[in-house]
């Protein structure tokens, strides 16, 4: 019996989803029903295990309706950005091959564009309205009124894509799990570090499309907790969401944190947050000084994990830790940390090299020689980050190998200058990268998106090289600074870099 029938049976008025601040809830008992019908018409369609669907949804209960109805019958799940453009989400389907697609109704045009390159290989169900040609989900499951018991088998699991910040996105999939209980038990960490039960109230103010909002809101429903879901994060709806709903877990990007900081005083203080215990950040770099305040202000609370989209390992580390680790994003919860120098020979504590872990497996899918560059010859994987680990085991990040300047022959990594221009307090976000220096190979440079666009200047540019010049060696301090009125970043933190940095080059 599967964690979702057993909540069903148990707590079935109990809430497993709640949109925020509509109020909208979605029980056990229905959402139970509503993806038992789903593995219904999937397999009523001709799916099987290992074969796989698309979702492309805002973020509302039907997406775990869909989820947990794969993962029943063993299909894999590929969600789709709700910001691509019809070509990229069709892309995305047909590589995947995805035998079905569901699709909000306001994404007709991804629907038009899939059914005249992938015809009848790929099904389209629409929600949320109708879209010519389609399949509507509410009649579809309307002919299964019976539920259905299914026999134990293998369970489906997320088959995401990378967000193609070079080339064309990459599918990322690893085994199907043998059983509910494998499924369960790769959550221990989840679990036993963040504390998830049935009494956790989760917010989410992220997109499910992204790896970390659906793994996270699947394990608190695994767990029998309740799920808070926000259409779209703003600073202060989820501090009002924390006091009106009794969050008591939560999940963060450190542009959130960001924005969280720059609310007034006053309102930061209006709010009851005695709720919350456990405050999680993942998915890009913070500033040391930005998660300090964060301490300062929710207390001990703060958690932090570093992973990636293949989930190859997984590192962990609480406030507590951290205090006493400055900087670091914790020991190894999921796999064996390995640093390696570019002769692939493991390297000293304190010493820079690439990350490996001695962890699960993941392919690039319809990609092998790509899957082979992130293996060395014990098997072990990286996915092309740089840092060292301290005598105590802590894995401190020092940046992405893609992203490293070499400049005069001198490695400089691009995070430690961001995370000082991030502190300058005009500043609202930055971006540093290299681009081309007849003399030195590659210089560095900034561009800055402030709180005010009207300070930009040449003033503001020698302004931010000064600050810079006081806090880190001259070889590291930026030669130039731009300014962006906005930054191209995604919902999850993460920055489109090299979109700036092909810009930039070649307006050099």
């Amino acid at each position: 019996m599967t964690q979702l029938r057993t909540m069903a049976e148990r707590h079935p008025q109990k809430a497993a989803c709640v949109i925020y601040p509509s109020g909208e809830r979605l029980t056990y008992e229905t959402l139970d029903q509503n993806a038992n019908k789903v593995s219904q018409l999937l397999m009523w369609l001709g799916l099987s295990q290992g074969d796989g669907v698309a979702v492309m949804l805002d973020n509302d209960f039907t997406y775990f309706e869909i989820v947990h109805g794969a993962r029943q019958i063993g299909c894999y799940y590929t969600p789709i950005s709700t910001h691509l453009k019809p070509e990229e989400a069709a892309y995305i389907v047909r590589d995947s091959g995805a035998k079905v697609l569901f699709v909000a109704a306001r994404f007709a045009d991804v629907a038009r564009d899939l059914a005249q390159s992938a015809g009848a290989h790929c099904r389209i169900i629409a929600l949320h309205g109708q879209i010519a040609g389609c399949s509507d989900y509410a009649a579809e499951l309307v002919r299964f009124e019976r539920y259905a018991e299914f026999p134990e088998g293998p369970v489906g699991k997320d088959f995401f894509y990378s967000s193609g910040t070079t080339g064309q996105p990459k599918g990322i999939k690893q085994p199907l799990f043998s059983n509910f209980k494998q499924a369960n038990s790769s959550g221990d960490w989840v679990r036993n570090k963040f504390q998830f039960d049935e009494d956790s109230i989760y917010l989410s103010p992220a997109p499910l499309y992204h790896g970390a909002p659906l793994r996270f809101t699947m394990r608190t429903i695994d767990c029998g907790g309740t799920v808070v879901l926000i259409a779209k994060f703003d600073a202060l709806t989820c501090l009002r969401a924390i006091q009106d709903e009794r969050i008591t877990h939560s999940q963060w990007v450190p542009t959130m944190f960001f924005r969280l900081l720059n609310l007034p005083a006053s309102e930061r203080a209006a709010y009851d947050l005695s709720s919350h215990r456990c405050a999680i950040h993942s998915a890009a770099p913070c500033p040391a000084d930005i998660k300090q305040q964060m301490i300062d202000w929710w207390g001990p609370i703060v958690w932090e994990y570093y992973s990636s989209s293949e989930r190859n390992g997984v590192t962990c580390i609480s406030a507590e830790e951290w205090l006493t680790h400055r900087g670091s994003v914790g020991r190894a919860v999921l796999g064996t940390i390995h640093i390696l120098d570019d002769d692939g020979t493991e390297v000293a504590p304190g010493e820079i090299g690439d990350v490996f872990f001695d962890g699960p497996e993941f392919a690039y899918h319809n990609d092998p020689e790509k899957t082979k560059r992130t293996r060395n010859v014990q098997g072990w994987t990286t996915v092309g980050d740089v840092g060292y680990l301290d005598k105590d085991g802590f894995l401190y990040l020092t940046d992405r190998r893609a992203h490293m300047i070499i400049s005069g022959g001198v490695n400089i990594y691009p995070a430690e200058i961001e995370n000082i221009l991030a502190l300058h307090p005009a500043v609202q976000d930055v971006a540093v990268f290299g681009v081309p220096n007849v003399e030195f190979g590659e210089e560095v440079k900034a561009v800055v998106q402030l709180h005010d666009p009207n300070l930009a200047s040449p003033a503001m540019e020698k302004d931010l090289i000064a600050y810079c010049r006081g806090k880190l060696s001259g070889v590291k301090c930026p030669k130039s600074v731009d300014f962006e009125a906005d930054m191209p970043r995604l919902e999850n933190g993460k920055l489109f870099k090299h979109v700036l940095k092909k810009r930039y080059a070649s307006a050099g």
